[in-house]
């Protein structure tokens, strides 16, 4: 799948955004890379990305976000919550109607953010992914 761009918008995608950002985000470009032991790295470019002349705050968290994969979405994002995270959205599917992969955005309890994938990244991420 080429380089995407998402709006905020009633789509599947969009509203899956708001979910995770917040209203007014607007949109932003994603490019999705894969290697072939089911490792998938997303690249992210905001509009409203921030550039400071000094970047090296070393005390701020430099990870947006990582993503693991399991079936029991909803099982493993409750036992995140019995452990003291926080699930900051509600389950979502990716292709409501068509596919049944279902993702989720996490909090664990020293305020990491993570991502719950139901489907390797190859299969969400496959051409036509937001089309």
């Amino acid at each position: 799948m080429p380089p995407t761009r998402i709006a905020e918008d009633e789509s599947a995608i969009g509203v899956m955004c708001t979910d995770v950002f917040g209203p007014g985000w607007g949109s932003f470009r994603i490019a999705h890379l894969s290697t072939g032991d089911r490792v998938g790295v997303e690249i992210f470019q905001f509009n409203n990305a921030e550039r400071p002349a000094n970047n090296f705050e070393y005390w701020k968290s430099g990870v947006f976000h990582f993503c693991i994969q399991d079936p029991d979405v909803e099982g493993l994002a409750a036992r995140i919550v019995a452990a003291g995270g926080k699930q900051r959205m509600p389950v979502r599917e990716y292709f409501p109607g068509e596919k049944p992969y279902r993702m989720v955005y996490m909090e664990d309890p020293l305020g990491n953010i993570l991502e719950i994938y139901s489907h390797s990244y190859e299969l969400t991420y496959s051409a036509g992914a937001y089309v």
